[in-house]
């Protein structure tokens, strides 16, 4: 890297764990004697077209510290999906500016929008290092083994659901659950780690990477209730027909509200678990029917964070600096596994990732299409955390009635 500036931006949505990425890149940023200044992008790239930056370099290392452990992104983040004249504006403000280093918090689409910049930099002769800095809590980007902020939110779904799963078993009825998860299920299968005895919830998974039809699904129902007396189910948002369409589009008549990538608004309302629990209630005439739908909930939460997830978040911000300041190299930091549970960081090329998105692959699931294997469950474990909540039951023995015909 040329002496110069380094610019860190989030974007998508915020997770648990993406300041622990922001303060990596910063501390470690700020060791290097060509490194003039570091910058943070208010707002994503929406800050850096408006020039809106914050000088990071004169904040301390205590509140810095403070703010890694904070849920949510410190820098604000944007849902812009910037295209070629989007981009060449950013790269001009990179310019006016003097930044020589451009890292991107963000998922498929904020490594999409560095492929971009990186392009026109290199067309403009421009000595610019771009590195984009994985995060999403869907768990959806290609090459990596599993993406900071996914653990934490994981670990918030299965405790979530081993607490409905309690009330459920209290006040017996079917629950629904809807989870984040447009074309991957990766967040709603991790509900069954919440299970701890053999007749726990969810009873029932269902998946994006399955088709989802109404008729099976009350009959599935329908079979766990009778045998059970009740009934929890963990519901992707992304559930689709056989067509492909969102079940949530093609069995409501009025207009969905779509986002700014012109994808159908999925996860900012509870349609979806009303639709559901209106089907079961109509059809199989059970009367306590709820629903929820998580939303926002699972990716900033409060004090359920995975300390893996915090480790490794911290550890991708650092080794992207590192990668950018000691190697001059260009491209996005994946996660790998090694042995029963170990990561280690390679630098791949933007490519590899950008625009692409991983789903889960089929020796996670059940053959049914509403569970999830034990491979699965062997993936997820190590990255939910130390101490995870359990729960009890009671273990005496019933005492016997004496009233007759009782």
């Amino acid at each position: 890297m040329k002496p110069g500036k380094v610019l860190v931006a989030q974007g998508g949505g915020p997770t648990a764990v993406i300041n622990q990425s922001l303060v990596g890149a910063v501390l470690e940023a700020r060791k290097f004697p060509r490194v003039e200044r570091v910058y943070g992008a208010l707002h994503g790239v929406r800050g850096i077209i408006n020039e809106d930056f914050l000088d990071l370099t004169q904040e301390t290392t205590h509140n810095l510290e403070r703010v890694a452990d904070t849920p949510g992104s410190a820098l604000g983040s944007t849902r812009d999906k910037p295209d070629e004249k989007y981009c060449a504006e950013i790269l001009k403000v990179l310019m006016a500016h003097n930044i020589r280093c451009f890292f991107y918090i963000g998922g498929n689409d904020s490594s999409d929008t560095l492929r971009i910049v990186e392009d026109f930099a290199r067309k403009a002769q421009y000595d610019l290092i771009t590195i984009h800095i994985p995060k999403t809590i869907d768990n959806d980007l290609m090459v990596n083994d599993h993406t900071p902020g996914f653990p934490s939110a994981a670990r918030f779904v299965a405790s979530a659901f081993a607490g409905i799963n309690l009330d459920n078993r209290a006040l017996p009825g079917v629950y629904v659950g809807v989870v984040m998860g447009r074309h991957a299920g990766f967040l709603t299968a991790a509900s069954a780690l919440g299970r701890k005895c053999r007749d726990d919830g969810p009873h029932l998974i269902y998946l994006p990477e399955r088709n989802f039809e109404i008729g099976q699904f009350l009959s599935e129902v329908k079979s766990i209730y009778d045998k059970l007396g009740r009934c929890v189910i963990a519901v992707s948002e992304g559930i689709h027909d056989a067509e492909g369409t969102p079940i949530l589009s093609s069995m409501l008549a009025r207009t969905l509200e779509k986002d700014a990538h012109g994808n159908v608004q999925l996860s900012g309302t509870g349609a979806l678990a009303d639709l559901l629990t209106n089907a079961i209630r109509d059809n199989l005439g059970i009367k306590r029917v709820r629903g929820d739908t998580f939303g926002y909930l699972q990716r900033s939460f409060l004090g359920v964070v995975s300390d893996v997830d915090q480790r490794e978040a911290r550890e991708v911000g650092e080794k992207a600096c590192q990668f950018a300041l000691w190697n001059n190299a260009c491209g996005t930091v994946t996660l790998h596994r090694v042995g029963h549970y170990a990561v280690e960081y390679r630098l791949d090329p933007m490519i590899s990732v950008a625009g692409k998105t991983r789903i889960m692959p089929d020796a996670f699931i059940t053959p049914q299409g509403t569970d999830v294997t034990d491979a699965f469950k062997f993936y997820l474990t190590p990255l939910l955390g130390s101490g995870m909540p359990d729960a009890f039951r009671l273990r005496a023995p019933r005492v016997p009635r004496i009233l007759p015909g009782s």
